[in-house]
């Protein structure tokens, strides 16, 4: 009898993280977990552990969401795009230079466009994998849905590895624009039921990779009729899988064993956090005895914050990371004073206003309708400083990489839309003072937006007492209660008129406004054409967090 462990290696949701560099501070990485981020980091564990087994039994896989989420990763994509041909990406050159064998594919991969992404499958010296995201016209897979990987050659019949991608239904909602018509994307376990008998045919073990997180959940509504997050339903119900990467979820799941329900054997599961911070390492104890037969598996996570960066991806990527610290770095304006979006969560304040103002003014080019604009606490950390302002600065305001849509909604809607933005938080029986801990139900920041009028003032309470649904009290536009009548034109961004979130009207609402222009950039415009970013043309009080009509008072902001 033969015997053999394989070792698989697996990272997540890097968004561009290439060192353990945070770009809008402008300082190496820290958070109050004091973990480390980065694939030069990923790099040193990768060769821990590769030293440790031998690297002939290893593989390195990769969930998705890679060349979006920093601002070295928007560089590369819009300042000096790697579809010019000149530059590889720099994930890329970095994911070559380690060694991954195979990835799948993310929802980000998608936000900068098919011809960004095809770049970038091209210069990887591996496969990117997606057996759900389809060809409109032939219906077959528009990426590889699967590769076979050949180990262990010496000494008799090697070991077979099968590895399928799958990527996220939700693309076709979030990146409509650049999907609608020439992809579609249907479920995890319908395809995985389609594709895995084909590979087991084919392989000793198969591994799926899936952009997906573990616990059954969605962010979609009835937008699409495949589940956002089902890694776990698909080892469940699927039979032949031997274990699964899941991604896009952003939790830490160092192993999880899913029985599957159709043959009765254990599925491993495993998520390594994201941006680099955990590296999952999974282990296989084969058996050959006329065949290669898997007899235990287990998992674990290692953390990138006890390593240092692999000296030679520092060398091969030093310039390339240079260049984007020099170009957040620019100075674009001053400012009169600080403005901070710590408490944006909670309270009325310049930082978020600044945005609604900047989104307000560029629609009312578009419309006589009064305008009206929402956006979200995307960045808590975000600050600009008083005196001189920096790219970095005004981007931090604005971390994701949406366009600017407008669009046509009534009071109504718009009293609707608000209930459930007012979902992000937990109900109370009195005004505090509280935690943010405590008034917070479990809700992205993203998926809280907050309203601003442009030439009047669109004011309410959002009454936490009260139960999900009737918690918008006293919404007014200039000084009056907001009849359910009135049509505002309404600024907010395309991952929301998308269907992203699934709040209510404003996928179906009347298209005002949508030029494809980037709301980051909008901003920095903004403040490069006034020289003076005056926090004092934002302030006044335009919501408020109450319960029972008393100001909720929060404490602590983490």
């Amino acid at each position: 009898m033969r015997t053999f462990t394989l070792t698989v290696m697996g990272s997540t949701d890097l968004h561009g993280n290439l060192f353990n560099w945070d770009y809008y501070l402008n300082r190496e990485f820290d958070d109050h977990a004091h973990d480390d981020v980065g694939l030069a980091k990923i790099s040193t564990l990768v060769n821990d552990v590769r030293a440790a087994v031998g690297r002939h039994r290893t593989l390195l896989l990769d969930a998705g969401d890679t060349i979006q989420g920093t601002p070295l990763a928007y560089y590369y994509a819009k300042v000096e795009p790697i579809t010019r041909g000149v530059h590889p990406h720099p994930m890329a050159a970095a994911m070559n230079a380690i060694g991954y064998h195979a990835a799948a594919l993310g929802n980000h991969e998608f936000n900068y466009g098919l011809a960004v992404l095809r770049t970038f499958e091209r210069q990887l010296d591996f496969p990117l994998l997606a057996a759900n995201a389809l060809d409109v016209e032939t219906g077959l897979p528009a990426f590889p849905p699967y590769v076979v990987k050949t180990l262990w050659r010496t000494g008799g019949e090697p070991l077979r590895v099968g590895i399928l991608g799958l990527t996220n239904p939700g693309i076709a909602v979030w990146d409509r624009s650049h999907v609608e018509g020439v992809l579609t994307f249907p479920g995890l376990v319908e395809q995985a039921l389609h594709w895995v008998p084909e590979i087991r045919r084919r392989s000793d073990l198969v591994i799926v990779v899936a952009h997906s997180g573990a616990d059954l959940s969605s962010s979609l509504g009835d937008q699409v009729p495949f589940p956002e997050n089902c890694a776990e339903l698909v080892a469940e119900t699927v039979p032949g899988i031997d274990a699964i990467l899941v991604g896009h979820a952003h939790v830490e799941i160092p192993a999880r064993t899913v029985v599957n329900k159709v043959t009765g054997r254990p599925v491993l599961l495993t998520e390594p956090l994201y941006w680099g911070k955990r590296l999952s390492v999974m282990e296989f104890d084969l058996e050959h005895e006329g065949h290669w037969e898997l007899v235990a598996s287990r998992s674990s996570v290692l953390s990138s914050a006890s390593v240092a960066e692999d000296p030679r991806i520092v060398r091969l990527l030093r310039h390339d990371h240079e260049k984007v610290v020099s170009y957040v770095n620019a100075r674009v304006g001053t400012c009169a004073a600080a403005m901070s979006a710590a408490r944006s969560r909670f309270e009325d304040t310049p930082a978020l206003r600044f945005i609604n103002h900047v989104q307000a003014l560029e629609l009312a080019k578009s419309t006589s309708l009064p305008v009206l604009s929402l956006c979200a606490p995307f960045n808590r950390a975000a600050a600009i400083p008083a005196g001189e302002v920096s790219i970095r600065d005004v981007a931090g305001l604005y971390i994701f990489d949406n366009t600017l849509v407008g669009v046509r909604m009534t009071g109504a809607q718009l009293r609707d839309f608000l209930e459930e933005s007012a979902r992000y938080f937990a109900q109370v029986s009195s005004a505090g003072p509280f935690t943010a801990a405590e008034v917070s139900a479990d809700v992205p920041d993203y998926n809280f937006d907050i309203a601003h009028g442009l030439t009047a003032p669109l004011t309410y309470d959002i009454d936490i007492a009260q139960p999900v649904g009737s918690r918008i009290v006293g919404l007014s536009y200039d000084g009056r209660p907001v009849p359910d009548s009135v049509e505002f034109a309404v600024a907010v961004n395309n991952y929301r008129q998308a269907g992203g979130g699934d709040f209510p009207h404003v996928a179906s609402a009347p298209v005002l406004h949508n030029q494809q222009q980037e709301i980051r950039q909008l901003l920095i415009d903004w403040v490069k054409a006034a020289g003076v970013l005056d926090p004092a043309e934002f302030t006044g009080s335009d919501w408020r967090l109450v319960a029972d009509g008393e100001p909720v008072v929060v404490s602590t902001i983490e």
